[in-house]
């Protein structure tokens, strides 16, 4: 299934067991390495971070002994496809912010960028987690006198696609491994969308009670994950319309 909008950036060869200088992708390897790249986009894209490198494997059309060639585990792929997401996320939402002065046409042109892209179906798991974590201190600080109640994630996102629901389960199943670099890419992006939802509700054009968080569930229920790309296109635009009148702000009276 073609996914829009992807693009891949040259890589090099990770250092070698004596701690080398990393050196340039031979021709067929980069190859290799870039079908890897596109096919985990995809696979992980449709099924969620669960899906088995095997299927990874058969999509690229390379043998699995390939995959773990490049990535030593399954843990090692899904970091750099979530990494990639984050800053590509991220840029986008940046982009948005610097060129559209209209607090509204800002965040309504980075969801629709994100979510013509698919970038959705590959949000990390870990930044819908901090983005609920957050909401939830919010809650808590706001009602001191209540209990907190207990929380599952995958309850919590009635409009999931299958795929992001499996993705949201997997964060209670095994621990998500946190890395400087990862912490640092996902405090980016909460940033420059928080200053997106910001902006718009100073302006009074969003709902008040809109955080972060439901922006970033907006992106991952906006991308339906279909066989047919018009049809795929058509519901996400359809279904991303329907979601941001329920964002924007509405008169008293």
């Amino acid at each position: 299934m073609h996914i829009q909008g992807s693009h891949w950036s040259t890589a090099v060869a990770p250092s070698d067991s004596n701690g080398g200088r990393s050196t340039p992708l031979r021709v067929d390897a980069q190859r290799n390495l870039e079908h890897v790249l596109r096919a985990a986009r995809e696979v992980f894209g449709e099924l969620g971070y669960g899906a088995p490198m095997e299927d990874v494997a058969r999509r690229a059309r390379v043998g699995v002994g390939t995959v773990y060639r490049r990535f030593p585990s399954k843990d090692v792929l899904v970091r750099r496809i979530a990494e990639e997401e984050t800053a590509r996320l991220t840029e986008q939402a940046r982009t948005a912010l610097g060129q559209e002065e209209e607090p509204w046409s800002a965040l309504s042109r980075f969801l629709r960028t994100s979510v013509a892209s698919g970038a959705g179906r590959l949000l990390p798991p870990q930044v819908l987690r901090v983005g609920v974590d957050a909401e939830t201190v919010q809650t808590q600080e706001a009602q001191p006198q209540q209990q907190p109640q207990p929380r599952v994630p995958q309850q919590r996102q009635p409009g999931a696609t299958g795929g992001q629901l499996h993705e949201l389960r997997l964060v209670e199943q095994r621990p998500v491994v946190t890395e400087e670099r990862e912490s640092s890419s996902a405090a980016a992006l909460l940033d420059v969308v928080g200053r997106l939802v910001e902006r718009a509700r100073a302006a009074g054009e969003l709902r008040p009670d809109v955080t972060v968080a439901d922006v970033l569930l907006v992106i991952a229920t906006a991308a339906p994950s279909l066989p047919d790309a018009a049809q795929q296109a058509a519901a996400s635009s359809r279904l991303l319309d329907i979601l941001l009148e329920g964002l924007r702000s509405r008169p008293v009276g």
